[in-house]
């Protein structure tokens, strides 16, 4: 018993102020996730909607929006670009800390990005700027200084738990994507800041983003869901590659005005084609939900998915090219449940396969996020805590890997492991 009492407090005074730190980490963390999702999709739904009754505000929007963000660079935020994820991943290798204006840069560009028609998600902008509060608080304290890369994953773990109410999902992606490496400090560190998290989204009693009841799902459908993670294993390089190839063009051009008026007249053009793209697309993900399992494949329906998957991936990758703050979080699983739904419902029209069209926009949300990102269980966890059901676990695991092996296979990198040559 007395070497189990010393063990414990010699266990009490190396790790209390990681402990106090990540307490006060995944707070913040959460604190900050949960507001920038709120305010996003409050101003989102009103921008939104006044662009759907007048046209013309198509063309303003993202115009405007990536103009107030280059105009933020340029006189708030020091003249430099937000690289993503990739300003993580520098940090935690190169042992430098994030600065500490990358939390005010990517909270309010990742939010100016989106209300205004720019087609990505906030997740990633919560990401980088959650991490910069780890990176922050890493350095208050010669003692924990040394913890800073357990830091940064601790908030990135908090943040990911807050936007979709799931500890799971956020651990997964502090380990599989952020340090790929796990120690006792990290593992320490990231599941007190992802409690802390949690009890605060379950204080405020934060409700899953989509609201379905998944009743069952059939044997007979497991082929086709493996076919499901081989198409989305594909479209995520078709994602992955249309984002690098259209930085690597807007790069090119010599004049940032020039950015803004090609990539917002682009912006406006798929949008008014097909409204659907507006910035995270939830809206459209939403009526699509609520009316998976009784749509037909009629001629327009059909013409309209493709027109998704096919013009998805260039407006987030123009979006992210001419400016604007994101990722490839949300248009992964934008574009993995329209392909879902997209096949279930040629499987029943031409097959007559008895699939559930809304298990297959499920489990293509997942699909399409682990091929992407190339982190199977985070998409995993993460799409179960996004509809709050376990229901699919089985092939969600299954799918996830698939697509995941298949991406990877075709083409080894993703958006935050590429490096030009």
């Amino acid at each position: 018993m007395h070497i189990i009492i010393k063990g414990l407090k010699e266990f009490s005074n190396q790790y209390k102020k990681l402990i106090g730190a990540s307490v006060v980490v995944g707070f913040m963390a959460a604190l900050l996730g949960v507001t920038l999702k709120h305010i996003t999709e409050h101003y989102e739904d009103i921008l939104y909607n006044r662009a759907m009754a007048n046209g013309l505000w198509l063309v303003v929007f993202p115009f405007f929006g990536l103009t107030l963000i280059y105009t933020l660079r340029f006189y708030l935020f020091k003249k430099k670009e937000n690289k993503g994820i990739k300003e993580v991943f520098d940090s935690t290798t190169s042992g430098k800390p994030l600065p500490s204006y990358k939390i005010p840069s990517h909270f309010i560009n990742g939010f100016l990005t989106v209300i205004f028609g720019g087609s990505t998600g906030i997740e990633v902008s919560t990401v980088v700027s959650t991490a910069a509060i780890g990176s922050l608080a890493s350095e208050k304290e010669p003692f924990i200084k040394k913890y800073k890369t357990e830091l940064i994953c601790a908030a990135v773990a908090a943040g990911i738990t807050a936007l979709f109410n799931t500890p799971f999902a956020g651990l997964l992606f502090a380990y599989e994507v952020i340090s790929k490496k796990s120690t006792r400090p990290l593992a320490i560190s990231c599941l007190i800041a992802a409690a802390v998290a949690y009890g605060f989204i379950f204080m405020l009693d934060e409700e899953p983003l989509f609201a379905v009841r998944i009743v069952e799902w059939h044997l007979h459908a497991l082929p086709w869901f493996v076919v499901l993670g081989v198409l989305a294993g594909l479209n995520s390089v078709y994602l992955t590659k249309s984002v690098l190839y259209f930085k690597k063009k807007f790069a090119a051009f010599s004049n940032n005005y020039y950015k803004i008026v090609v990539g917002a007249a682009a912006i406006s053009i798929m949008i008014f084609i097909l409204p659907q793209l507006y910035g995270e697309g939830y809206h459209a993900l939403k009526v699509s939900i609520a009316s998976a399992n009784t749509l037909l494949l009629t001629p327009f329906v059909a013409v309209t998915l493709f027109g998704i998957l096919l013009l998805k991936p260039i407006i987030t990758s123009i979006t992210l090219s001419a400016g604007g703050d994101g990722g490839v979080f949300a248009p992964g699983i934008f574009i993995g449940a329209f392909l879902g739904l997209f096949l279930a419902i040629s499987l029943n029209t031409f097959f007559d396969a008895g699939v559930v069209p809304l298990n297959f926009m499920i489990v293509g949300m997942a699909a399409m996020l682990s091929a992407s990102i190339h982190a199977p269980f985070t998409a995993m966890f993460l799409i179960c805590g996004l509809v709050n059901d376990y229901t699919l676990f089985l092939p969600l695991l299954i799918v996830c890997l698939v697509a995941k092996y298949t991406a990877q296979r075709i083409y080894p990198y993703t958006v935050y492991t590429y490096v030009a040559k």
